[in-house]
């Protein structure tokens, strides 16, 4: 072969090996650690669906994936650092109806926007609120809780995790007519300890942040805010049976990753997480803890945000709840 032959040669094999390059560094993704925010602490449903997910996707990738609670101020901190981090697929924020959506609804201004800042991946559940109360307080049921709070009017307090929680006590505050004062915590497991302790009278949470508290006996459980009982828990009744019908909460968790990323790895991990919460494995885990396991893609996730956020606006207009 003559050196102008061999010149040639070269340069297609150059031009190929460069056409093939991004081809093959997304057959690579993901290629190290995966890590996934978490905007709570340990003990929510948030961290509770994290981790699981954070199992599943290193069995699926053989990559390591560890999770990072990063709870407070609403979930700005959490939302910070996965906004600044490189936007190349390996940071994932596992976020909430609080973070993705109420905050939209809660707040004159927010610091990310939680549609246009993001590139939804898939749901992951959906939970019922549980209304839980310290095990001393006056009153045993729902309607008890209602009554003691008519009595007392402003006196009466209930701690919430995050600004979802704290939409549901307003939502109930409007629902029951009565006036309960907000007191604010960093998650749900800082919340359930405050009921546990009497810091403040009740609260609404996950199931799976009430259950091993409930089965101790260091919170009281009045009601579930579904329209059925969960299997989790079936002798807490719903709110309609405890005597205030209409009232239904839901927390859900999703995954999302910084708007800036690659759109091949973006679909790369959409594929992925899709995978895990269509498992039976996955529907059985959620089953246990009293949540659903939801499906669905980027597609499907993102009109759910943009009712979710619809809805939660409506309800702060409703309630007649002040912006922050």
């Amino acid at each position: 072969m003559t050196q102008s032959r061999r010149t040639v040669a070269g340069a297609l094999l150059a031009l190929a090996a460069a056409a093939l390059a991004p081809a093959v560094q997304a057959q690579a993704f993901p290629s190290k650690t995966i890590r996934f925010v978490v905007p709570f602490g340990p003990g929510s449903g948030t961290d509770t669906s994290a981790r699981y997910f954070a199992r599943k996707l290193g069995d699926l990738t053989g990559q390591p994936v560890v999770v990072d609670n990063k709870p407070g101020a609403n979930g700005f901190i959490a939302v910070k650092q996965v906004l600044s981090a490189p936007a190349d697929g390996y940071t994932v924020f596992i976020g909430s109806n609080s973070t993705l959506a109420v905050n939209a609804a809660l707040f004159k201004e927010l610091p990310y926007d939680p549609v246009n800042d993001f590139a939804p991946l898939t749901m992951m559940m959906r939970s019922p609120a549980m209304i839980a109360t310290m095990p001393k307080a006056p009153y045993s049921d729902l309607q008890g809780l209602i009554a003691h709070a008519k009595a007392h009017p402003g006196k009466v307090n209930f701690g919430a995790g995050s600004a979802g929680y704290q939409l549901m006590g307003e939502l109930l505050n409007d629902k029951a007519q009565i006036s309960t004062v907000h007191v604010p915590f960093k998650g749900a497991g800082e919340t359930m300890t405050a009921v546990a302790s009497g810091t403040v009278d009740y609260t609404f949470a996950e199931v799976t942040a009430v259950q091993e508290l409930a089965k101790g006996g260091r919170v009281k459980v009045l009601a579930v805010a579904s329209d059925k009982r969960v299997a989790a828990a079936p002798e807490v009744p719903t709110a309609a049976e405890a005597g205030l019908p209409g009232f239904e909460a839901y927390t859900w968790v999703g995954a999302m990753v910084s708007a800036k990323t690659p759109a091949a790895e973006t679909a790369k991990l959409a594929e992925l997480f899709t995978a895990i919460s269509r498992m039976d494995e996955t529907r059985d885990f959620y089953a246990r803890i009293g949540a659903t396991a939801m499906t669905g893609g980027p597609a499907q996730m993102h009109e759910f945000q943009k009712n979710e956020i619809a809805l939660w606006k409506r309800i702060v207009t409703q309630a007649k709840v002040p912006l922050q």
